[in-house]
C-alpha cells in the first residue's frame, strides 16, 4: 500500500519543482485557481457532512427496528452502483430534459421544450455536492452496520430508555461518541474522496472552471507534455486541500465534541425529537434511494428508447439498435472490464487471506497503525499520486497495458477486500481449528478444508465488493492506462460529455450489470455448493 503511494508522490514533486518550479508559476497564473479550490473544498465538506448526518440520523431513529432491516436488505444493491454510474443516473433524473422534468410538464410547468436552467454542472456544485452524498451514504450506512455489534448498541439504547431518554438523545449521548471513533477514518475516505473525485464532478460538476481535480485531468489529458509539471503542481495543492479538508473536520469534531459534552451534563431527554427525526430519517432514506433507482431505471429505459421526445414521459416506441449497433465495441470493453477486475480481485483475496490466515496463526492483533496504512489508498488522493505514478510508468514502458492497470486497481481493491473478509474471518469459531487438530489435521489442511469452506459466503462477498470497486475505477484506469485502455467506466465518463444518451444507457446499464452480477453470484453460489449445510452458506 504506501509503495506505490510514496513512488507516486515522488513522482508528482520532481516534475512539479523542475525548471525553477514552472510548473507551480503556470498553475498560480490559472485564473480559475481561487475558484476551482473553493468548489473541491466546499463540495467535498457539504457531501460529507450531509452524508454523515443523514447516516447518524436514518441509525438513530432506526436502529433495532423493522425499518431498520429493510433499510439493511437494501443497502447491497445501492453498494454495487459505481460513482459514474450514479452520477449519469442522476444527471438523466434532474436535468432540464431529464424525467422529473417530464413527469410533470406540461401539466404543471407548461414546458414544452426543455427549459434553460443551469441544473447540471451548476457553477456552486449543488449537484455534484447531491450526487456525493447519494452515492456516499450507503457506504457511511454499511461502515456504520458494521460498528454497531461492537458497542453493545442494543443494551445501550434499551438502558437510556428506562431513564425516559428519547432514541435521538440516547443515540447521541450513548451511542455516538463510540461509533463515530470507529466511523472516523471511513468518514476521512469519504471527505477525501469528496474533495478529489473526478468521474463524479466531470458529469455532474461545474466547467468554467472545473473543480481542482478535473482540471488536472484536463492538463494531463493534454497532448503537449507542457502542462504535465502545472497538472503535478495541481496534484501537490490537491493533496494540500485534502489534508486542509481533513484538518477542518477535525476542528470541527473537537469542537461538536466539547458541544456532545457539555449539553449530556444537562441530560435532556429531548423525547419530543423523536417522531420528527424520523420523519426525517424516513424521508432522506427514501429521497436517495429513490434518485439512485430513478436514475438508474432511466438509463436503462434510454438504451432501449426509440424516438423519445421532450416532453413525453416514456419513449413512443422501444428498439435494440443502439445495443445492436454498439455490441462490438460492448463486447470488447465489458471483457477488459472483467479481465481487471477479476485480476485485482482474486490477488486481493489471496493477499487478504494470507494477512489474515497470518494474523490467527501467530495470534497477532490489529493496530491503529496497520488500520491507517490499510486505509492510506482512500485517505491520499487519487489525483495525487496517479500523475506521478503515471510520468514514472511512462520511461519505463509500464503504462498502456492491462497488467499495469489491474495492478493499480489492486491498491484500491485490496482495501475494500480486506474490509468485507477481516470481520468474518477473525469471527470464524477457532475451537473448530482446534477439534480439526486433535484430529491430527495440519494447519493447511484446517485451511484449506474446514475455514476456506465455511467462509465461502464471505469471500464471495468479499469477491463482489471487490468486482465492483475495480469497475467504477476512472481515474487509475485513465492514467496508468495511459488512455488506450477502454473500460465501461472510463467510456461511460467519456460519453458524458456528448448528448448520445442511448450509448450512455448501454454502457451505464452494463457498469451496473456486472456488479449486479458478481453480488447475485455471492448470493447464490454458497447456497448451491452447501445446499446440505446451513452453516457454510454464509447466512449465519
Amino acid at each position: 500500500m504506501v509503495l506505490p503511494i510514496m513512488a507516486g508522490l515522488a513522482g508528482t514533486v520532481i516534475p512539479a519543482f523542475s525548471n525553477g518550479a514552472a510548473g507551480v508559476s503556470k498553475l498560480l497564473e490559472w485564473q480559475g485557481l481561487s475558484k476551482a479550490v473553493a468548489l473541491s473544498v466546499g463540495t467535498g465538506l457539504a457531501s460529507t457532512g450531509l452524508a454523515l448526518i443523514l447516516t447518524i440520523l436514518i441509525l438513530a431513529a432506526f436502529a433495532g427496528t423493522p425499518t431498520f432491516s429493510r433499510i439493511r436488505r437494501g443497502l447491497a444493491p445501492l453498494l454495487s452502483v459505481p460513482h459514474a454510474a450514479a452520477a449519469l443516473g442522476l444527471a438523466f433524473l434532474i436535468a432540464p430534459s431529464g424525467w422529473i422534468a417530464r413527469l410533470l410538464s406540461p401539466e404543471l410547468t407548461g414546458w414544452q421544450t426543455p427549459p434553460d436552467l443551469l441544473i447540471l454542472n451548476d457553477p456552486w456544485g449543488l449537484a455534484l455536492t447531491l450526487g456525493l452524498v447519494a452515492k456516499e451514504l450507503p457506504f457511511l450506512l454499511l461502515m456504520s452496520l458494521t460498528a454497531l455489534p461492537h458497542i453493545d448498541a442494543d443494551r445501550r439504547l434499551t438502558t437510556a430508555a428506562t431513564l425516559g431518554y428519547g432514541r435521538i438523545s440516547a443515540f447521541i449521548f450513548t451511542l455516538l461518541p463510540d461509533l463515530y471513533r470507529q466511523l472516523r477514518l471511513p468518514t476521512y475516505a469519504v471527505l477525501a474522496y469528496g474533495v478529489t473525485t473526478v468521474d463524479m464532478a466531470m458529469i455532474l460538476g461545474p466547467t468554467l472552471p472545473p473543480t481542482l481535480a478535473t482540471q488536472i485531468t484536463l492538463w494531463m489529458g493534454e497532448a503537449s507534455l507542457a502542462m504535465r509539471d502545472t497538472a503535478a503542481a495541481g496534484a501537490l495543492l490537491q493533496l494540500t486541500l485534502a489534508l486542509l479538508a481533513i484538518t477542518i473536520w477535525r476542528v470541527m469534531e473537537i469542537l461538536l465534541k466539547r458541544l456532545l459534552v457539555h449539553t449530556a451534563q444537562s441530560a435532556p431527554r429531548l423525547p419530543h425529537l423523536d417522531a420528527p427525526a424520523a420523519l426525517l430519517a424516513r424521508g432522506a432514506a427514501a429521497v436517495v434511494t429513490a434518485m439512485l433507482m430513478f436514475g438508474l431505471a432511466g438509463l436503462a429505459l434510454w438504451s432501449f428508447a426509440g424516438l423519445w421526445q421532450f416532453p413525453d414521459a416514456l419513449p413512443e416506441s422501444f428498439t435494440f439498435r443502439t445495443w445492436a449497433s454498439a455490441a462490438p465495441a460492448l463486447a470488447e470493453t465489458s471483457a477488459a472490464t472483467l479481465l481487471i477486475a477479476v485480476t485485482a480481485t482474486l490477488v486481493a483475496l489471496a493477499l487478504c487471506l494470507g494477512c489474515l490466515q497470518a494474523e490467527a496463526t501467530l495470534h497477532l492483533a490489529p493496530t491503529s497503525r496497520a488500520t491507517i496504512l490499510l486505509y492510506l489508498p482512500l485517505l491520499v488522493p487519487q489525483i495525487a499520486f496517479l500523475p506521478g505514478l503515471q510520468m514514472l510508468a511512462l520511461p519505463l514502458g509500464l503504462d498502456g497495458s492491462l497488467g499495469a492497470v489491474a495492478a493499480i486497481h489492486l491498491v484500491f481493491v485490496l482495501p475494500y477486500v480486506f474490509l468485507s473478509l477481516s470481520g468474518p474471518f477473525r469471527a470464524w469459531d477457532a475451537r473448530i481449528a482446534t477439534a480439526g487438530a486433535t484430529l491430527g489435521a495440519s494447519d493447511a489442511r484446517i485451511f484449506w478444508r474446514l475455514r476456506l469452506p465455511m467462509l465461502s459466503g464471505p469471500l464471495a462477498t468479499a469477491a463482489a465488493v471487490g468486482m465492483a470497486v475495480s469497475i467504477g475505477q476512472y481515474l487509475p484506469t485513465l492514467m496508468i492506462g495511459g488512455g488506450r485502455i477502454e473500460t465501461l467506466t472510463t467510456e461511460a465518463v467519456a460519453l458524458s460529455s456528448g448528448g448520445n444518451r442511448r450509448l450512455i444507457g448501454a454502457y451505464a446499464v452494463l457498469q451496473l450489470l456486472l456488479p449486479a452480477l458478481a453480488f447475485f453470484a455471492a448470493l447464490t453460489l454458497p447456497m448451491a455448493l452447501w445446499r446440505d449445510r446451513l452453516l457454510m452458506r454464509g447466512l449465519e
